[in-house]
């Protein structure tokens, strides 16, 4: 099929010869383009999140404030039964001393029986100031 039978009419010299259509706007015009920014109104205010986020912060602070006085009596709780059984502690170390001290002194006295002079118990420092041994142990177990 060519263009003319198409058209209806014998075929074209040039393009020029085609009928003008042109476009134009639909009876009343075009509806208005809406070009503005507008944004929706959604969600609180900016006030209304900075007060909210202040109470939540205040209760927040409430809180770690009111977890601190519960420490700090449970604190006080544990050191006043430490002091209240320290007595009891001190003597019971205070008779294991004793007792190690004894055996440190007999085994002293075996091992060196041979040797004149020698004292069982005696300071080998020239002090007369008692220091209580700093492990808590007469002598050091091989």
């Amino acid at each position: 099929m060519t263009e003319a039978m198409l058209r209806g009419q014998k075929g074209l010299a040039s393009v020029k010869d085609l009928p003008v259509r042109q476009d134009g706007p639909p009876p009343g015009g075009f509806p208005p383009v809406r070009y503005a920014r507008r944004i929706a109104n959604s969600g609180p205010s900016g006030l209304a999140v900075v007060l909210f986020s202040s109470v939540v912060i205040g209760w927040g602070m409430y809180q770690v404030g009111q977890g601190n006085l519960h420490r700090r009596t449970l604190k006080a709780e544990k050191i006043a039964a430490r002091q209240a059984i320290l007595p009891l502690i001190q003597a019971e170390e205070d008779a294991r001393f004793v007792r190690e001290k004894k055996k440190f002194m007999e085994e002293e006295a075996k091992i060196m029986a041979n040797v004149p002079g020698w004292k069982v118990g005696e300071n080998v420092y020239n002090s007369r100031r008692w220091m209580p041994p700093s492990t808590g142990k007469i002598r050091a177990e091989c």
